[in-house]
């Protein structure tokens, strides 16, 4: 059976490969960009030519890895970016002519292997975990950000409000052409609109395979990037740029199926929700504080994660209240197949492959461990006592990067879905990050002390 796999994989590959040529050719493209992200999720890459095409699809291309943070391990260096041929596509923003293409790259050892800390087989490993119990992980997340007038004004580029449809809107047309560009380069779009702050913005993804989604979102960035610096603008993924304003938040919606069976829909549960769906939002729950560094890495993402800003700040669960963790969104009579679970911590500047595999990891024990799902919370927390919360079992999300990494440092659940080369880079990486902030007096303290002390 495994050599009937490979066969039919080196065939879809080979397929693949005569495809990305056809286009390349069909295209006039000359020059092609070869993608993959650091451990943070920033995107890096390197550019080859039309010549060079055909060879490094079939054998990869060479390229130091100990200056990319957290590519390489220590002692290492030469790596190979070896292009996916599925994830060809040409660059809409670029000129026609001597057009320019991307493709996304898994990161090998020089021997061939494939390299541990490589961020898209990190989230292979956690989908193959879930592929041994027959199930596929689904995802589609509501990306928010902010279009800005430029990176030197950053002001919020209109004054739009939630759902504003008026034709004065400057961000509508920015929107409407990042749509676009994201279809153009088969990246489907289910919704998009203004959000609650002014300059921004909504667009949500329609549902597919984790570790597409993953490059799409890695994308994503890239077009809304692009479409604004062609208008004299700016886009920003800050979790939080403005305190008084809501935070962007990349709430992912979720769902595990066995062939084409939804395996969170039961017509005969509570809320519909299977013995896996309860299980795996348990596992939700209970491991969410360790994942937390990873779905919100950043200092400025603990500026989001506080009340009042539709952002959670406890570990519970809801069908209805837009602050809490975990929501089951309601589904159309009909549509049962669109059962599906919403996690609302992660914030759009997380790297989403680990994101992604943390999330998954952590549903998974769930069903594995068979957690029991605390109960509905009908009140909200925030109003509650901290007595009262204990009674219910919620827990507080951590409140500051610092206390993410000491939880997420002792997680074992962490260690199994990055692996310990990614778990040990990214902690340390992120605690020189927080030793730099706690280092910086900021303009708060200048305006608060300064003429007081």
């Amino acid at each position: 059976m495994t050599q009937l796999h490979d066969t039919k994989q080196r065939d879809i590959s080979e397929e693949a490969i005569r495809f990305a040529l056809f286009s390349a050719h069909e295209h006039d493209v000359r020059f092609i960009r070869l993608w993959f992200t650091d451990i943070l999720g920033t995107l890096k890459g390197f550019a080859i030519t039309i010549d060079e095409l055909e060879g490094v699809l079939r054998s990869g291309a060479s390229f130091d890895g100990a200056s990319i943070e957290g590519i390489a391990r220590e002692g290492e260096a030469d790596m190979v970016a070896m292009p996916d041929p599925s994830t060809w596509q040409i660059l809409p923003w670029r000129p026609r002519e001597n057009a320019v293409a991307r493709l996304f790259c898994d990161i090998k050892t020089a021997s061939g292997e494939p390299a541990e800390t490589d961020n898209r087989e990190v989230l292979r490993r956690a989908l193959r975990r879930a592929g041994e119990m027959g199930l596929t992980y689904y995802v589609a997340p509501e990306i928010e950000y902010y279009h800005l007038r430029s990176s030197d004004d950053p002001r919020p580029h209109d004054s739009g409000g939630y759902f504003d449809q008026s034709s004065d809107s400057a961000g509508a047309d920015l929107r409407r052409q990042t749509v676009l560009a994201l279809e153009e380069m088969g990246i489907p779009v289910k919704h998009s609109h203004h959000e609650v702050s002014d300059g921004q913005h909504e667009i949500d993804l329609r549902h597919t395979n984790a570790l597409t989604m993953a490059d799409s979102i890695v994308t994503f960035k890239v077009v809304v990037k692009e479409i604004a610096a062609q208008s004299g603008g700016y886009a920003t993924f800050m979790p939080r740029p403005f305190a008084k304003s809501n935070g962007s938040g990349m709430h992912t919606h979720m769902s595990l199926f066995d062939g084409d069976t939804n395996v969170f829909y039961d017509p005969d549960a509570p809320q519909s929700l299977s013995v896996k769906a309860r299980q795996f939002m348990a596992g939700l729950i209970r491991h969410s504080p360790e994942i937390t560094a990873i779905t919100n890495q950043w200092v400025n993402s603990y500026k989001r994660l506080v009340p009042g800003v539709e952002a959670p700040v406890y570990a519970n669960y809801t069908s209805g209240n837009i602050a809490d963790l975990v929501r089951v969104p309601s589904y159309r009579v009909g549509k049962e197949d669109s059962l599906r679970i919403e996690y609302r911590a992660p914030d759009s500047a997380c790297n989403p492959y680990l994101a992604f595999a943390a999330i998954l990891t952590a549903g998974l024990e769930g069903i594995e461990q068979e957690y029991k799902l605390p109960e509905l919370i009908t009140s909200d927390p925030s109003i509650m006592s901290e007595a009262e919360r204990r009674k219910h079992g919620v827990v507080d999300l951590p409140a500051t990067l610092d206390s993410a990494l000491k939880i997420a440092s002792e997680s074992k659940l962490l260690r199994k879905a990055l692996g310990t080369a990614v778990m040990d880079s990214f902690i340390r990486n992120k605690r020189i990050e927080w030793a730099e902030y706690s280092r910086t007096v900021t303009d708060y303290e200048i305006s608060r002390y300064l003429k007081l002390l």
